[in-house]
């Protein structure tokens, strides 16, 4: 199992892989294949950024049953994956300031499991989904729900600059089946769910959406959000907690 980071160091943003404690430089983006450099790094001498470049970002509503029930946006569970993109402009790294918009009266925090895509990926079976994962992350599916229920569509609502939260790395070969999604408003748990717990399994949604848009090397996929959403207010601090990957913390400016 690797850990991929996307971070700067002076004046440039590179990609890196853990070895043995200390960061080491790789040639480009790892979903797209990379070989290392030989230049190394101290952890503590960098700034994580996003561990991702993707083309788009696939994001999937409504896909824990007790989420389902909580939401004013749905009666009834999905009888197939409910789909929508963040733009990649969303995308902040772990330790950045989600921008609470003036336009905003309700902004909620979701906590998900990210798919980041190693191949590309056009009308598979979900039997071959997983020969086209490269790794996994944490995501922050932050929402203006004020603008959601007003807009009935959610491109708005999802799209702001700041509204992806993605981090801290990438972590390869893990099993990603059973788990456990978590998130900490100001250090208290307010969602935790198993992600055996998903209406639609990782493998049926990456097949899902390869059959609507071709996916990219690099493209990432959040896979939804347990019950337990709540509004998030300037000052907070969110933590999204996803076993066997990691934490990202983000400060509400």
């Amino acid at each position: 199992m690797e850990r991929y980071i996307r971070f700067e160091m002076g004046n440039g943003v590179r990609w890196g892989v853990f070895q043995e404690g200390r960061i080491a430089e790789i040639s480009g983006n790892p979903a797209c294949g990379y070989e290392l450099t030989n230049i190394y790094y101290q952890p503590s001498a960098v700034r994580l950024l996003a561990p991702v470049e993707p083309s788009k970002i696939v994001c999937v509503g409504l896909n824990y049953r007790e989420h389902v029930k909580e939401s004013q946006s749905a009666t009834k569970e999905p009888d197939e994956p409910v789909l929508f993109l963040k733009p990649p402009s969303a995308l902040i790294g772990p330790g950045e300031k989600i921008i609470y918009p003036e336009t905003a009266e309700r902004v909620d925090y979701e906590a998900e499991l990210g798919v980041v895509i190693g191949r590309e990926c056009r009308n598979v079976a979900p039997v071959e989904a997983e020969d086209f994962i490269f790794g996994f992350t944490c995501v922050n599916d932050v929402t203006a729900r004020d603008l959601q229920k007003k807009d009935v569509q959610w491109t708005r609502a999802k799209g702001f600059d700041t509204f992806c939260p993605v981090g801290p790395w990438v972590v390869d070969k893990i099993k990603y089946e059973n788990l456990l999604v978590e998130s900490y408003l100001n250090g208290e748990l307010r969602q935790s769910a198993k992600t055996s717990m998903m209406i639609f399994p990782v493998p049926v949604l990456i097949s899902f959406i390869s059959r609507v848009m071709t996916l990219l090397p690099g493209d990432l996929i959040s896979t939804g959000t347990p019950a337990g959403i709540a509004p998030m207010k300037v000052g907070d601090r969110i933590e999204i907690r996803v076993e066997g990957i990691g934490s990202l913390v983000n400060d509400i400016t």
